[in-house]
C-alpha cells in the first residue's frame, strides 16, 4: 500500500470519529430536550388554577372526585381531569334574537303566544341565568341551556295564556314576570340540570301586525277618553256634592230654627192664655170681651163699631164721642166698659152680634 492510500484511510478514519462524536453529541441534546419537556409536562400537569369566574370540576376515571372554587389546585398528571365552568351570570332573549348590528330581530316562532281572550301577542323575554351545579351541569345533560330555553318557552306560554291582552300589554307585566320566574324554578329543581333563574324580564308586548296594532291604539284612546269623562264626573261630583251637602245643611238649620222659633212661640201662647185664663177666672164677662174685641181687631181693622138695644129705633151713636184724629181701630177696646155700663141688654146684643 502507497504513502497515499495510508494517508487517505487515517483521514478517513478521523472523519468518522469526528461522525460518531457529532452523533453522540445530537443524541444527548436529544435526550436532554425529551426529558426537560417530559418533567415540563409533569410539572405542569400537576396543578391548575381557578379564577373567580370558574368552578372546577375534577374526575378521576370518570368519576367526580371534587369541585373547587377560584384558587390554585394540585392534580395527579394523566390521572386527574379537570373541566371548568363558567359560573357568572348570562342573559339570552326569549321571543328575540340579537344580529350582529345589535338589533332585535323577532322570533315569530316563539315570540307569538295567544291570551285567554283569543287574541295573539307579541311578547318578548330577557332571561337572566347562572350555573348553580357544576357537575349536573356536565353531566346531567347534553343541552342545558336548550333545556333552559324550553322550559322557560312552556312557562311562558302557559302563564300568558291565563292573562287578558290588555292585561299582558299594561297592567299584568309584574304578575306576568314573578309567575314565569316562579313556573321555571320549580320546573329546572325537577329537571336538575344546573342552572338557576337569576330573573326574567318583559322586554316588549304588542300585537303581531300593524292592523291589530291600530285597533288596540283605537281601543285604547276610547279607554282615555272614558277616563276622562268618568274623571270629569267625578271631579263634577266632588265640586257639587259640597255644596249640595252645604245647602242641605242650611235647610235642615232652617228647620231647626223654625222649629224651636214655633215651639218657642207656642210656649209663648200658652203662657199668654195661662195668664188670660188667670185673669178670666177672675174677671169673666170683662175678659171674654176684651177678648173678643181683640179678635174682631186682628180680624177686621176697619170695623165700625154700632152699639144698639136690639131696636133700630134706638142706635147709640159711639163715633161721635171719639176724637177725630184718633183712628177708630184705637178706640174700640176702651169703648167695651162703657157699653157694658149702660146695660145688660145691649151688652147681651154685642155678645150674639
Amino acid at each position: 500500500m502507497s504513502k497515499k492510500d495510508k494517508d487517505a484511510d487515517i483521514v478517513i478514519d478521523e472523519a468518522k470519529e469526528k461522525v460518531k462524536e457529532a452523533g453522540k453529541k445530537s443524541l444527548k441534546v436529544i435526550r436532554f430536550f425529551v426529558i426537560f419537556v417530559v418533567a415540563f409536562m409533569l410539572i405542569n400537569g400537576c396543578y391548575y388554577y381557578v379564577n373567580e369566574q370558574e368552578n372546577a370540576v375534577v374526575t378521576m376515571f370518570g368519576d367526580v372526585v371534587k369541585t373547587n372554587t377560584a384558587g390554585l389546585y394540585f392534580k395527579i398528571p394523566f390521572i386527574h381531569k379537570v373541566q371548568k365552568v363558567d359560573v357568572t351570570t348570562h342573559g339570552t332573549g326569549i321571543g328575540y334574537s340579537v344580529s350582529n348590528e345589535g338589533q332585535n330581530i323577532t322570533d315569530e316562532m316563539n315570540g307569538i303566544m295567544i291570551t285567554s281572550d283569543f287574541n295573539l301577542l307579541n311578547i318578548d323575554f330577557y332571561l337572566e341565568y347562572k350555573v348553580s351545579d357544576p357537575v349536573a351541569y356536565l353531566y346531567n345533560s347534553n343541552n342545558p341551556e336548550e333545556i333552559l330555553k324550553n322550559i322557560a318557552l312552556s312557562s311562558i306560554r302557559s302563564i300568558v295564556s291565563n292573562y287578558t291582552v290588555d292585561e299582558a300589554m299594561t297592567t299584568g307585566k309584574g304578575l306576568i314576570q314573578a309567575a314565569v320566574k316562579e313556573d321555571m324554578v320549580r320546573e329546572l329543581e325537577e329537571h336538575d340540570v344546573g342552572l338557576q333563574v337569576i330573573n326574567i324580564t318583559v322586554q316588549d308586548s304588542e300585537p303581531p301586525t300593524q292592523e291589530i296594532v291600530a285597533a288596540f291604539k283605537s281601543v285604547e284612546t276610547a279607554k282615555q277618553g272614558a277616563d276622562t269623562a268618568k274623571n270629569n264626573a267625578l271631579k263634577y261630583q266632588n265640586e257639587k256634592l259640597p255644596e249640595a251637602t252645604a245647602k242641605a245643611d242650611k235647610i235642615r238649620k232652617d228647620a231647626e230654627a223654625k222649629k224651636e222659633a214655633r215651639i218657642a212661640e207656642g210656649k209663648g201662647q200658652v203662657a199668654r192664655l195661662d195668664k188670660i185664663f188667670d185673669e178670666y177666672k177672675k174677671y169673666p164677662l170683662i175678659t171674654k170681651k176684651r177678648m173678643f174685641f181683640e179678635s174682631m181687631e186682628e180680624l177686621l181693622p176697619g170695623l165700625k163699631i154700632v152699639v144698639t138695644d136690639g131696636k133700630t129705633q134706638n142706635i147709640y151713636p159711639v163715633e161721635s164721642f171719639m176724637d177725630s184724629n184718633t183712628n177708630s181701630t184705637e178706640t174700640q177696646a176702651p169703648t167695651a166698659p162703657a157699653v157694658e155700663n149702660n146695660s145688660e141688654e145691649g151688652t147681651a146684643n154685642e155678645e150674639e152680634n
